[in-house]
């Protein structure tokens, strides 16, 4: 039988990242914490788009009232040069719940979500 010390057990499981429900890492970026490195690397698209004059503005992460105790949190709202607004979500795995909120949210809003895949 093979015998570790504490230190071995420290560098194993260290060095053993445990994988996420949807494989997706967190990603910090600007200050802000990102569920994938999909939705960062969306954000700093937008800000090369905001830069360029592309778009009038984004904003991260809003959250819309669907019903008491039903939120909903889009990934961005991105304001076009045209005034008009679109809900952004970055989508690696749509869940029930996720699929349940949206219809909420389309029909309560008459907006509809755009999808990053």
């Amino acid at each position: 039988m093979e015998h570790w010390t504490v230190d071995d057990y420290k560098n194993f499981t260290n060095g053993n990242k445990r994988n996420t429900k949807y494989r997706a890492n967190k990603v910090s970026i600007d200050g802000h914490t990102f569920d994938s490195q999909k939705e960062a690397d969306y954000y700093c698209e937008l800000k090369l788009r905001l830069q360029s004059k592309e778009i009038n503005g984004f904003c991260l992460q809003p959250t819309f009232i669907l019903a008491p105790k039903l939120k909903y949190k889009a990934d961005f709202v991105v304001f076009h040069k045209d005034n008009s607004t679109e809900v952004i979500d970055v989508k690696g795995f749509k869940t029930k719940e996720y699929i349940a909120k949206k219809k909420v949210f389309e029909d309560k809003f008459n907006l509809k979500i755009t999808e990053i895949e």
